[in-house]
């Protein structure tokens, strides 16, 4: 086949691309360059240059030709200015599910159009399975791993045109394999937070577009005002960490934005305050119909954890009520919904 394959500089699409090339496919890798060099210049050297730095010599290496295009534009349009008005509704976005749908198989095979590209690969940690002439997504056997979570805004054209080398792998026979290649970042370690902003802090994004506020930080349960803060929009539901204030744990647990006043509680595992129901709507099934309802799993977020749950369907929303609590449900959060080991697809948590 001919094959455009996404590489980021990281070990995960660098052994996807070796495996590719070994199975004789005719491959062009592309590295899209998504860093918002003016707008984010404030916060130092772009993390690109070292991710493109490794592209070049795993490239240089495998002999696979490299293109690399800037989608600064189209990312800030679909993707950071979604992110930026969503935190400042205080909901909790998850920018790296909208890359996926909106630029890596949207944007980017739109600029591929004419150029008789028969798939595009990445190094997520995922299956595409062909049952009965339609395409499902699968997930990884690495649990931990496993990213159908931020795949699954993704169309069932999209899924059909997607390919994943390295989804049948553990993230363990992923370094051997890498070693055994020699490749270049053989011994980088992975990246970790939202795509966009590297090794930047999203507190650090996020001030920079929404400035600081100061509003009062009250206890839910007394309305007793315990400290300031400089913004709803730093905090999210069930958040621990960064709130300063000794005597706890305190939790985050409800958000006024119109009075920016951010609440907090010690009692927030409290058998009187189950969190285990939400309201889900703006569906995306990957199959393009709505699936039955019985004997499904939801994930929250990125991550090994499934709940169980059951659905009563009102309209074009779910009233989802899953099996435990979970402490950080919140409005604009991606619920993603499985049958067994299929991705089905997601909505969104609305309350």
């Amino acid at each position: 086949m001919k094959i455009a394959v996404l590489v980021s500089g990281g070990v995960d699409s660098s052994v996807a691309l070796k495996l590719l090339k070994d199975q004789g496919h005719e491959l062009t890798a592309f590295y899209l360059k998504i860093w918002l060099e003016d707008e984010l210049s404030f916060l130092g050297n772009c993390p690109w240059e070292e991710d493109l730095s490794y592209v070049t010599k795993v490239c240089e290496q495998l002999e696979v030709p490299l293109e690399v295009i800037s989608f600064q534009k189209e990312y800030w349009d679909q993707v950071v200015s979604y992110t930026v008005s969503e935190v400042k509704a205080g909901r909790t976005p998850n920018p790296d599910v909208l890359c996926n749908t909106r630029v890596k198989f949207g944007a980017f095979y739109s600029a591929l159009n004419g150029r008789g590209f028969d798939k595009i690969a990445t190094g997520h940690y995922a299956q595409v399975k062909a049952v009965d002439n339609e395409f499902e997504l699968h997930t990884s056997p690495d649990l931990i791993k496993d990213q159908t979570y931020f795949l699954s805004h993704l169309s069932k054209e999209q899924i059909s045109k997607a390919l994943f080398p390295i989804g049948h792998l553990q993230k363990s026979e992923l370094r051997q394999l890498a070693q055994e290649f020699d490749l270049p970042n053989k011994d980088r370690k992975d990246s970790q937070g939202i795509c966009f902003l590297g090794k930047i802090k999203f507190k650090d994004f996020i001030q920079q577009y929404l400035g600081t506020k100061a509003g009062d930080m009250v206890e839910f349960e007394t309305g007793k005002k315990l400290a300031e803060h400089e913004g709803f929009w730093f905090y999210t539901i069930g958040q621990r960490q960064g709130i300063g204030l000794s005597g706890g744990p305190w939790y985050v647990v409800s958000k006024d934005i119109d009075k920016n006043i951010v609440y907090i509680s010690k009692n927030y595992h409290n058998l009187d305050k189950p969190r285990n129901q939400f309201t889900v709507g703006e569906f995306n099934w990957i199959s393009g119909n709505k699936p039955e309802l019985h004997n499904l799993t939801v994930k929250l977020r990125h991550g090994q954890e499934k709940y169980n749950c059951s659905i009563q369907e009102f309209n074009e929303e779910f009233g989802v009520t899953i099996d435990k609590n979970d402490q950080g449900i919140a409005a604009g959060q991606f619920a993603v919904f499985y049958k067994a080991n299929i991705c089905l697809g997601t909505g969104v948590i609305i309350k």
